[in-house]
């Protein structure tokens, strides 16, 4: 009875709900019992805790044919009070990642729901995406690392399935504050270009080492976004870059990254590269070990001008390409 108990409240009723109405993949969608859950995390020993968030901690355990997954177990109380609206984001994210088949991104395998609260079991399996998703909540504690260093996104709560011909979402504006796009904000209106705004956010920070806000003592708060595009407009990039990146990289190589986190932070929508485009233009620098070439007219190459000069020209039509030792690839 408790387990029913458990099974309703963790939003099973709504579950059956999709599963009678066959949205997407969700008849796919395996319900794991307490009990396995319970062995596959060792009774959720700490030591197999992955990572823990605001949405819940993440464990990980190893099913009984041996395969190894991550569970995370939600985090649905506040205080002495049962979040209900958690619910729905967790049964939103269990309809969202039913429906994606993706590389980067951690196959649901199934869930649980008739423990106190409710668990999801993910597992990575290499293959190609089937729709287009609204993730909402991009940042760099939402795109977690494996063993090899793989990027894999997660926390899918918020996030939204959209249809081809859909070119924006309007909802209430939520979202984690320093990550949010300035349109969405203003407009309630999430547009595919709104993720790779926050992505950009997520560039800067990997480039710079620094919080998207910055509430030190010492200084007033301030946005990484407008410290990072004030340094790229005063052309002194290099005084905010960590210096471990620039230790480790060429300088063409990061200043090539540097004017992809501007693209996509531009303030209209619009102008921002796809989010397909970031990740080819990403792939193609670390295809060219360095090897980079920007061209801007018949002037010198920005990059050129920023390592030697410090001067560039914004309004110039640039031309991209990225050229490895056989090939050289157009990025427009």
């Amino acid at each position: 009875m408790l387990k029913q108990k458990y099974f309703k409240r963790n939003g099973g009723l709504l579950l059956q709900q999709h599963l009678s109405s066959n949205e997407g993949n969700v008849e796919k969608i395996k319900l794991f019992t307490s009990k396995e859950m319970e062995k596959a995390t060792d009774n959720y020993n700490e030591n197999r805790i992955l990572g823990q968030g605001g949405q819940g901690t993440v464990y990980k355990g190893m099913l009984i044919d041996g395969s190894i997954v991550a569970i995370k177990k939600s985090k649905m109380v506040e205080g002495k009070k049962f979040a209900e609206k958690k619910v729905e984001q967790f049964i939103n994210e269990v309809i969202i990642l039913s429906q994606i088949n993706h590389r980067n991104v951690f196959k649901l395998l199934g869930c649980c729901l008739e423990a106190e609260v409710p668990l999801l079991v993910y597992e990575f399996i290499p293959n190609a995406a089937s729709a287009p998703i609204y993730h909402q909540d991009i940042k760099s504690s939402n795109i977690l690392l494996d063993d090899k260093y793989r990027a894999k996104v997660s926390d899918f709560g918020t996030s939204r399935s959209v249809t081809l011909e859909q070119t924006h979402l309007t909802t209430r504006v939520q979202g984690t504050f320093g990550y949010m796009d300035p349109e969405y904000f203003r407009s309630s209106q999430f547009t595919e270009k709104s993720d790779v705004y926050s992505f950009g956010v997520v560039l800067i920070e990997l480039l710079t080492g620094q919080k998207p806000i910055s509430a030190e003592q010492s200084e007033p708060v301030r946005s990484l976004v407008s410290y990072f595009l004030d340094s790229m407009q005063e052309n002194s990039l290099f005084i905010i870059i960590d210096p471990m990146v620039v230790k480790d990289g060429p300088e063409q190589e990061i200043i090539v990254v540097a004017l992809l986190a501007k693209r996509c932070l531009n303030l209209n929508g619009k102008k921002r590269p796809t989010m397909k485009q970031v990740a080819m233009e990403l792939e193609l620098v670390k295809a060219s070990g360095g090897n980079v070439i920007e061209e801007c007219g018949d002037e010198e190459s920005e990059i050129d001008d920023m390592i030697h000069s410090g001067e560039t020209n914004p309004s110039c039509s640039m031309s991209r390409t990225i050229t490895t030792d056989s090939v050289t690839f157009p990025l427009n």
